[in-house]
């Protein structure tokens, strides 16, 4: 453990479907993986209880400074389209350590709003990709990886045993 902050995001920068695009993010809404639970009370219980029922992945989300073609171009609407995402970042501890962190997913650019034009004024492109696989790595170290048939953490898939039980495995 280090006695002086660690981990601090000093830059990132957003990868649409391989193209770099520095210089050009101003927001990027990472979304972690949340336990979806169902509250419970069966007979003899005296209180409900919350049952883990799975898992919920919210959508990525990333504005732009630029009314970029090639993003638009993403939102193809056909099933089974999919594209790479990637944000890197650098995280800076204050002795001078750089750590760098990556969240790579695969989806959907399901929204591309180019906002108000205004003269004089940037414009700012709000765009919206759902995440059908995410997995964050920090210092080359898996963080957490899910899709739609199994969540690990640290490398160690959290639904494998019920996987097992399903004969899927």
């Amino acid at each position: 453990m280090k006695a002086t902050p660690a981990f601090i995001l000093r830059n990132c920068v957003l990868w649409a479907d391989n193209d770099v695009k520095a210089g050009q993010t101003s927001d990027i809404g990472l979304n972690m993986p949340k336990e979806k639970t169902e509250k419970m009370r069966n007979g003899g219980m005296v209180k409900d209880r919350s049952i883990a029922m799975g898992y919920e992945l919210e959508d990525l989300e990333f504005s732009l400074t630029a009314l970029d073609p090639a993003t638009i171009k993403l939102m193809t609407g056909r099933p089974g389209t999919e594209h790479a995402f990637m944000v890197t970042g650098a995280l800076v501890d204050e002795d001078g350590t750089v750590t760098s962190a990556v969240y790579t997913v695969r989806g959907r650019l399901t929204s591309s709003d180019a906002g108000r034009w205004k003269p004089g004024d940037p414009a700012e492109m709000k765009c919206t990709v759902v995440q059908n696989y995410a997995k964050l790595e920090i210092g080359g170290e898996e963080i957490f990886e899910i899709d739609d048939f199994d969540y690990s953490v640290g490398g160690q898939s959290q639904t494998g045993e019920i996987r097992s039980a399903l004969l899927l495995d």
